[in-house]
């Protein structure tokens, strides 16, 4: 493998898309790995940019076909997966592959690379927090932040199963921390 692979996971609301894209673009030879998802887009998102943007059936027709290296449906007909394509892509090109997945798929790319993946969790500083950021980012309905934070408490028990866990409590700190920890990974 021409690159290592960066993993990030968290509860929905912990910041971790949000660190992502700040340590895209610090210099380090990494790039994003889109992910397929069967959902609908949120926001300003973009097909191929923040996902590649699937309905359920041709989600589910990709998975018989082995197109995925991990996926999971998250909640009914919701899927989220990562394209083999993708890590074959941007490993091939030289980079380093930075991922922005959910718990159970950090931990099933972990299992799958071994040595040559790190995996952080970024773990909001508590659950009340999570839920004040989940209101403020106004992208989800009530019902759906509901499931989020019932779902938050449930992936916060995994964080020990990964390589490390940094806490965003406060977001320069949370960066330059995850900076630190991927640079001397990457060496």
């Amino acid at each position: 493998m021409a690159g290592k692979l960066i993993i990030f996971s968290a509860p929905s609301g912990a910041g971790k898309s949000t660190l992502v894209h700040y340590l895209l673009g610090r210099g380090l030879g990494l790039e994003f790995s889109v992910s397929a998802t069967s959902r609908a887009s949120r926001g300003s998102e973009r097909d191929g940019i923040d996902y590649y943007f699937l309905t359920p059936e041709e989600f589910r027709q990709k998975i018989d076909n082995q197109e995925f290296i991990e996926y999971e449906e998250v909640y009914k007909d919701c899927y989220y997966g990562t394209l083999r394509s993708e890590i074959e892509r941007i490993t091939g090109n030289g980079k380093h592959v930075i991922f922005d997945v959910d718990v159970k798929g950090g931990l099933s790319l972990k299992k799958k690379f071994g040595d040559d993946a790190l995996a952080l969790f970024i773990a909001p500083p508590s659950i009340q927090e999570l839920l004040n950021r989940l209101n403020h980012r106004g992208t989800d309905s009530p019902e759906m932040i509901e499931k989020r934070i019932a779902k938050a408490d449930y992936e916060m028990s995994f964080a020990s199963r990964f390589d490390t866990i940094v806490v965003n409590d406060v977001l320069e700190r949370a960066q330059n921390e995850a900076e630190k920890i991927i640079r001397e990974f990457i060496i």
